[in-house]
């Protein structure tokens, strides 16, 4: 790394890393509109080669809609949808919902999965529908928890739905929320 002067801002901060001499750096959340995370996901292609398509995502971050499209790709040898694919549709939604959501209430989060489960109830033969509601008290819980001690976690249950209406998945998500203000 260059030398620069002692009072030179740029010997602070390591080039693209993020961290100063004094430890990690925040740097502030982007902001996006509902249409610009539905394209930025089903963009994604880990989610795009598996045929993942955001339908619609809530003005508000609260509610999302996800389409998990059966095609030759994404079947396995029994004609079904393959059961990573069904997981990959729901993997990256709540950590995403809750991000945008909170930054709107003025906190700056890092949101990811920590952990999931996932039950295969019914062979998936046709499109897959997953709905992802954010409850206004799951929010105000976090919005607490994050401002008192800088953590959330939550597990939401996700269903995802044949074109029958019959439930062929069963997905629980624990989600961790980390407040970028407090480094620990």
């Amino acid at each position: 790394m260059a030398s620069h002067p002692a009072g030179d801002d740029r010997s602070r901060i390591a080039p693209d890393t993020g961290v100063g001499c004094h430890g990690p750096v925040a740097k502030s959340s982007p902001l996006w509109s509902p249409r610009k995370t539905r394209w930025m996901l089903s963009l994604f292609p880990p989610l795009l080669l598996q045929r993942v398509k955001i339908r619609s995502v809530a003005a508000d971050f609260a509610d999302c809609t996800v389409v998990i499209r059966r095609s030759l790709l994404t079947r396995n040898l029994h004609g079904t949808t393959f059961g990573g694919t069904l997981f990959s549709g729901a993997d990256p939604i709540y950590p995403v919902l809750l991000w945008q959501a909170l930054l709107r209430r003025g906190l700056d989060v890092e949101a990811w999965l920590e952990a999931a489960t996932i039950e295969y109830a019914a062979p998936a033969r046709s499109d897959i529908t997953m709905r992802f509601p954010l409850e206004p008290a799951v929010l105000e819980a976090a919005e607490t928890a994050l401002r008192k001690d800088g953590r959330f976690r939550y597990a939401f249950s996700t269903l995802g739905r044949d074109e029958r209406g019959v439930a062929c998945v069963r997905l629980e998500s624990k989600v961790h929320l980390k407040s970028r203000s407090v480094i620990r």
